[in-house]
């Protein structure tokens, strides 16, 4: 049994990677009018859902959502999910029907046809680079005055031990939300690092568990109440993630 495993599982893990590269190229004519002004952006978010949907369902997984309060359409949202997996980029994409923007890593920009279009929707963020750290809250004016919602993996990278539960977050999100007086979305993803991780011979077809819990506001917070509200978004996940290893 283990021997089909390990022969199953690099298959499967290959089986993602032609799926999300190859499928951009049919595609790859309309993303380019679709990615080319910030007008089109609902357009093209849509056809980024329906592509990460497919992508979730041929991988065989499903994603089973809960959530703890309904989301206004006419405000604008922080996004806060924890961060395990390459899957949790198209997890949220599933779950959010709302238009939304990544902040995100310029590495993912060296990736193939993915990475082309990456750095043509997302905002991105050089963390080395004071600059493009202080860029990033005018592109998220920008992106907020035009009624899209903003999502960032708070802990910043993927932890390489993946017995870590839940690895620190940065200051960025929090930082934003203050600014713009937006309020916080915690978002729990239970399964994406068992099912998978970075780990190559690992993970499996499954359901994906995700609970976006009740958003803590932020009107009338400073710059000073940073630290206690990055502290009090990490609780709730964190919490989350603990009470369900324990059930």
């Amino acid at each position: 049994m283990k021997i089909l495993r390990y022969f199953f599982i690099p298959i499967w893990r290959i089986w993602f990677y032609c799926w999300l590269i190859l499928t951009i190229i049919p595609i790859f004519p309309v993303l380019l009018v679709v990615t080319s002004s910030e007008k089109m952006y609902p357009a093209f978010f849509k056809i980024a859902r329906a592509w990460a949907k497919t992508l979730i369902f041929v991988m065989g997984f499903r994603v089973e959502l809960e959530e703890e309060q309904f989301l206004e359409k006419e405000k604008s949202f922080m996004f806060c999910p924890n961060h395990t997996s390459m899957i949790d980029v198209f997890v949220m994409l599933a779950i959010t029907k709302n238009p939304f923007v990544f902040v995100g890593k310029i590495e993912l920009t060296k990736i193939p046809i993915f990475g082309f279009f990456y750095k043509r929707t997302c905002i991105i963020v050089d963390r080395g680079d004071s600059k493009s750290r202080k860029a990033v809250f005018d592109e998220a004016r920008i992106r907020l005055n035009g009624g899209l919602d903003i999502c960032i993996f708070p802990e910043g990278l993927v932890p390489d031990d993946e017995s870590v539960v839940l690895s620190d977050f940065k200051n960025g999100a929090f930082r934003l939300a203050i600014e713009y007086q937006i309020p916080i979305v915690p978002i729990t993803m239970y399964d994406c690092k068992k099912l998978f991780s970075y780990t190559f011979f690992s993970g499996s077809p499954g359901k994906l568990r995700v609970k976006i819990h009740s958003i803590i506001n932020t009107e009338g917070l400073t710059l000073k109440d940073c630290n206690s509200l990055k502290k009090q978004t990490f609780e709730v996940i964190y919490n989350e993630l603990v009470n369900d290893m324990k059930t």
